[in-house]
């Protein structure tokens, strides 16, 4: 017999009768405050009735009964419009998912307008000036909530050394680097100047404690504490079957299993921080998205700022020279039958499907350029932030979902193991009005791509010629891009030789770095490097200072300039010494740091010039 208490909390369930598929929470309502009694009545009107099922009677677990409705209550606030709009919407994505429903039925694709940049011309140089002149009304989000178990490394991704030369991590270059465009942006101000950029790190349940750990045990790396915002994602219910049954943990029956639902998230959760608003009120203009291992990122952030200050871009995507059929995905303009238009990334395995079933006989193909017209995009974008908030005001930040269950056999009844929802920051232009002003803006890979993403098991079976994306390339192809700036703006600096690490065959380029500061956009590195300066492929050249002129110098080994910013100096003459030597390491060498083995080298610092200022 119900007591009174239990009476009245069945009463506030307002469900009808009383089947035996809720009975085990019956039982257990005179435990509930009233806005549990709220959320057992959501998941109930949702058919989640069998996340009770295995309830005992009041007196035991009752902890872990409350315990769950914490969870509950913290997966129904973090996820725009609730859970009952999660399962709801999972419902739909799982029966369209079921009946191998085209996401893109009814669209045709055509090339979208974008502008193409030539690294080291005037049309670039310009565009680096007016994108600099910008900046200090940006702001920067950075989302790295992922660890970097895919890389065979089990710390955080931003930890990871971008380079080992400096050993400088990818965190530290890129606040750096924000750093050197808030002061290079300032200096173009009349008058005084104190803008600080601010700076927002996306984290999750995985990443944030260790992310707070690198800025706070590191002074977060020059920046000033206050501009730096950390805003942690939450993980979404997991989906046990196609009627979106949300799943338990197999360990533990008072909890629903959850995943991360991707870097989408980044947009509601600045539309809740209330950032938006603030930013826009001290004068920000554009809000930068980016990835959290792409090292050569910020060769590309000057120029494609300025395209979007000097086309009026709402959104601008970054994209590089993609080869057709590349497994990379491709922007690409969409127009339904019923006049709707998106530009949007398009995934490389759905594009050449896509395209031969809307009169392109052949396909994703190249064409007279020799790359494919549908650009590569690169994941970094850039929105104008007045139109970014109308959007995010209709919307809450909730971005176009899709799910990708794994189902145990054809019919497609049964999944091998849970699934959730999933979103990419990437696909917020899929619910923009066709009047916005959506480009992109390509540049050269060798100068803004070299993503760390993939093991050396992996990298290793990569067919040749096709990207590493792995530690191995993502280091060498920073030497490579500063060795081919260097040489652009005139000095002569050796070609490389070729050699095989973790199983990847890879150009090996003199060893060059410098710090944002002294070299932010190409006209900076023009004026600092004068006369006929050469560099040896066995070299290294460590830049670590702001003013100094490189002015005839011949470099045969390892060089290292640290100087305060205001010291100003020639380096110059000839220097020769045994340097560093490259040795090989084996990534299955236990005796190495992970950080070493994931990459197959290491240097062996023989000889070296180091001169400070």
């Amino acid at each position: 017999m119900a007591s009174d208490g239990d009476a009245a909390a069945v009463a506030a369930l307002g469900i009808s009768g009383g089947g035996n598929d809720w009975a085990p929470l019956r039982r257990n309502l005179p435990l509930l405050a009233p806005e549990e009694v709220e959320l057992a009545k959501l998941l109930l009107s949702e058919g989640q009735s069998h996340l009770f099922e295995h309830w005992p009677e009041p007196g035991v677990d009752d902890e872990k009964k409350r315990n769950f409705f914490d969870q509950v209550r913290r997966l129904n606030s973090s996820y725009p419009g609730g859970l009952a709009s999660y399962i709801q919407n999972a419902r739909k994505l799982l029966a369209d998912s079921k009946a191998g429903k085209n996401p893109y039925d009814g669209f045709s694709p055509s090339v979208p307008s974008g502008e193409v940049l030539t690294f080291g011309d005037d049309n670039f140089v310009s565009l680096e000036e007016a994108g600099v002149k910008e900046a200090r009304h940006a702001a920067f989000v950075l989302v790295a909530g992922g660890l970097g178990e895919r890389l065979g490394y089990k710390g955080i991704k931003v930890a990871l050394p971008r380079e080992t030369t400096t050993g400088k991590c990818f965190l530290q270059h890129y606040i750096e680097s924000i750093l050197a465009l808030q002061e290079a942006s300032c200096k173009l101000v009349e008058g005084e100047c104190s803008t600080k950029i601010p700076f927002v790190i996306m984290t999750s349940d995985d990443t944030n404690a260790l992310t707070v750990k690198l800025l706070e045990s590191n002074s977060y790396f020059g920046m000033e504490p206050s501009q730096v915002h950390i805003l942690k994602q939450e993980k979404v219910a997991c989906l046990a079957d196609n009627d979106a049954r949300l799943a338990l943990d197999p360990n533990d029956k008072y909890k629903i299993q959850t995943k991360p639902h991707g870097h989408g998230d980044v947009h509601a959760l600045l539309y809740s921080s209330g950032l938006l608003e603030q930013w826009k009120s001290t004068g920000r203009k554009w809000v930068l998205f980016f990835q959290d291992t792409n090292g050569l990122l910020f060769n590309a952030i000057p120029s494609a700022l300025g395209v979007s200050a000097t086309k009026g871009y709402n959104v601008n995507s970054l994209a590089v020279p993609r080869k057709a059929k590349e497994a990379i995905g491709g922007i690409t303009k969409l127009t339904h039958v019923d006049g709707r238009t998106m530009v949007i990334n398009v995934e490389y395995n759905q594009l050449d499907p896509l395209l031969r079933a809307t009169g392109h006989p052949d396909g994703d193909a190249n064409c007279e350029t020799g790359y494919s017209p549908y650009p590569g995009n690169i994941n970094q974008l850039i929105l104008e932030i007045g139109p970014y908030m109308e959007e995010l005001k209709k919307t809450h930040g909730a971005i176009s979902e899709f799910v990708n269950p794994k189902y145990t056999d054809s019919t497609k009844t049964a999944f091998k193991s849970s699934t959730r929802l999933e979103c990419m920051m990437q696909d917020y232009p899929k619910t923009l009005p066709p009047s916005a002003k959506v480009g992109f803006t390509v540049m050269d890979t060798w100068l803004a791509y070299a993503p760390v993403k993939n093991n050396p098991e992996d990298a290793a079976k990569v067919p040749k010629g096709n990207p590493y994306h792995s530690a191995t390339s993502g280091e060498m192809a920073i030497y490579r891009a500063n060795s081919l700036i260097l040489r652009k703006a005139g000095a002569q600096i050796a070609d490389p030789v070729v050699d095989t690490f973790n199983g990847q065959e890879v150009e090996v380029w003199p060893r060059i770095t410098w710090s944002p500061r002294w070299g932010l956009v190409f006209k900076d590195v023009k004026a600092k490097v004068h006369g006929n300066s050469s560099v040896s492929q066995r070299s290294a050249l460590v830049i670590n200072a702001k003013n100094i002129t490189i002015e005839g110098l011949t470099l045969d080994g390892t060089l290292i300039v640290n100087a305060k910013d205001e010291a100003k100096f020639n380096v110059t003459g000839h220097v020769e010494n045994k340097g560093w030597t490259i040795q090989h390491v084996d990534h299955k060498d236990t005796s190495e740091k992970e950080e070493i083995r994931i990459r197959g080298f290491k240097f062996n610092k023989v000889e070296q010039l180091e001169l400070n200022y």
